[in-house]
């Protein structure tokens, strides 16, 4: 089965311990759907200017990812992030941010796109969320991501994104945000209670959590030694656990617990180089050769 992924294209400037990147292709979208794509056909809506290279996206549609929902506005420059990793990845700052042509953007979904089973709605305005939602006629599997600016600025907003949804990707300090709880299973039982089906509560290298009102389940990360940059780590770890769940076309608790194992094995590999290098070219095989080494880490 196929997913749409709405979210942004970026360029990114970033700045780690290992060095730095100028004008890397990123955003959550572009996260998202080379991580998914490794399991799945995926179609992505966004918007660019005229100054983004789509020839480097060619990889994508040898994966069949379709990208005929991308708007290239003319004249128009493409959303930029510029941040610095401390010595302590989990850390970062961002040091510009410049939204251009994603500051007003409308999606508008192709009609190949408003059938599509299984929808992820990227961490970008829940107001745009909510449009796109409107749009979509009769998803089976709908997942969302958000982040923090968002949740202080508008959270009634995001409560009605919450209570149409499926599943959620939140990163810890998050979840404690936006319901005012010092405990994470506290607060992933607040945002259950506002809708969603599943809430998965990343905690970074630290690994994950998988929480719906009768189960709970947590895994490590798989240990990276050498990180070297962590930028879209949480997209493609949502990307792979999605695509995990639209390629067997089920999203049970058993396929769920899968699905995060999975994606964890997918931003595994991305945060071990910069930008989308580390997944460009990864294959199922290679991550199957490590599902086998997280096995026999946490089994006993």
């Amino acid at each position: 089965m196929s997913i749409v992924v709405i979210g942004s294209l970026a360029f990114d400037d970033v700045v780690t311990q290992h060095g730095a990147i100028r004008n890397a292709i990123g955003g959550s979208a572009l996260y998202f759907a080379t991580a998914a794509s490794l399991f799945a056909p995926v179609s992505i809506v966004g918007v660019v200017g005229e100054d983004f290279p789509l020839t480097e996206l060619e990889f994508l549609r040898l994966r069949k990812v379709e990208l005929d929902g991308i708007q290239v506005i003319k004249g128009g420059k493409t959303f930029r992030w510029t941040g610095e990793y401390e010595l302590d990845m989990n850390k970062r700052k961002t040091t510009r941010l410049e939204l251009n042509v994603f500051k007003d953007f409308k999606p508008l979904l192709p009609e190949s796109c408003k059938s599509a089973k299984y929808v992820f709605l990227g961490n970008i305005d829940p107001d745009i969320q909510l449009d796109v939602l409107e749009q979509v006629e009769s998803p089976g599997f709908i997942a969302a991501d958000t982040i923090e600016c968002y949740l202080e600025d508008k959270p009634d907003t995001f409560r009605e994104v919450l209570e149409r949804i499926n599943l959620l990707f939140i990163n810890d300090s998050e979840a404690c945000l936006f319901t005012g709880k010092n405990s994470i299973i506290s607060a992933a039982r607040v945002l259950l209670e506002c809708g969603p089906e599943y809430v998965i509560i990343k905690k970074g290298e630290h690994g994950s959590f998988l929480v719906s009102r009768d189960m709970f389940f947590t895994i490590p990360a798989y240990p990276v030694e050498n990180i070297v940059d962590p930028t879209g780590a949480g997209d493609s770890f949502a990307g792979g656990a999605m695509g995990y769940c639209a390629r067997v076309d089920s999203w049970d608790s058993l396929t769920l617990k899968k699905a995060v194992v999975y994606g964890s094995l997918v931003a595994s590999f991305l945060v071990e180089s910069f930008s989308l290098q580390g997944i460009k070219n990864l294959t199922l095989d290679e991550i199957e050769e490590r599902l086998k080494i997280f096995r026999s880490m946490t089994s006993y």
